[in-house]
């Protein structure tokens, strides 16, 4: 069930890969995502599965909707019952209790955490996120709730090598950041989504910890540059009740 775990005080972070899950192929097994396909029942008993295995009640595991946007919401509460996920791509909390979740199969889950100031957060870093700015507004979210001292776990994701792109779209996301520029394995241009996202991070004083692993190499990683049509793996930050 988990690519990689920590606690770190009352901070509790993680990765999820494809093991231990309920869904059929090609989404076998521990797919977490809603919106690729995969039959409800399935995604929601494998939601709650992971929920247990953190030790949160299922409402408390809080997902978005993740549309490659800057926006972030700060949340103290589960969702009402019945309400959609808000339109944003970075969650911040201080509330104990709660698991901000990102789903991702190539892009670059970031999760943020103060733990002497108790704040949390969990970001979606696409190509558009990375160029638009969502580390930046993350980070600022935080602060506003009092993070002074935010460390970042970055988590797996397609590596430069495999994201193959046109030239004009890696020299836009260049403009952006810089370290992102790279080529791919047979030398045609290529663009590092987490290379550039680390360099954020870093530009905004956030200390960087990076989970080594390539969604598209690594198969127990979904990957949609890889496979198509595919799950969803997550990067998981709490603070413990």
């Amino acid at each position: 069930m988990f690519f990689w775990r920590e606690r770190v005080g009352a901070v509790e972070r993680a990765f999820t890969d494809r093991e231990g899950g309920v869904s059929a192929p090609p989404f076998g097994a521990l797919n977490l995502g809603g919106h690729v396909g995969d039959d409800p029942v399935a995604v929601e008993e494998n939601r709650r599965r992971l929920a247990s295995a953190l030790g949160l009640d299922r409402s408390c595991l809080l997902f978005m909707h993740q549309c490659h946007g800057t926006d972030v919401a700060v949340v103290d509460a589960p969702w009402a019952d019945g309400a959609e996920p808000p339109p944003v791509d970075g969650l911040v909390t201080a509330t104990p209790g709660l698991g901000l979740v990102v789903l991702v199969a190539d892009c670059t889950p970031v999760l943020l955490a103060d733990p002497e100031a108790g704040v949390v957060g969990a970001v979606h870093a696409g190509r558009p996120g990375m160029t638009g700015g969502i580390v930046a507004q993350a980070v600022a979210a935080m602060r506003e709730l009092g993070a002074r001292d935010i460390g970042a776990v970055v988590g797996p994701s397609v590596c430069g090598r495999c994201y193959e792109v046109p030239l004009e779209m890696r020299e836009a996301a260049a403009r952006t950041s810089p370290e992102s520029r790279t080529v791919s394995w047979t030398g045609t241009p290529a663009v590092d989504v987490a290379g550039g996202v680390v360099a954020q991070l870093r530009s905004h004083d956030v200390a960087v910890q990076w989970v080594a692993g390539c969604s598209r190499e690594d198969a127990r990683l979904f990957s949609y540059r890889r496979d198509g049509t595919t799950g969803r793996f997550a990067g998981v930050v709490g603070l413990a009740a």
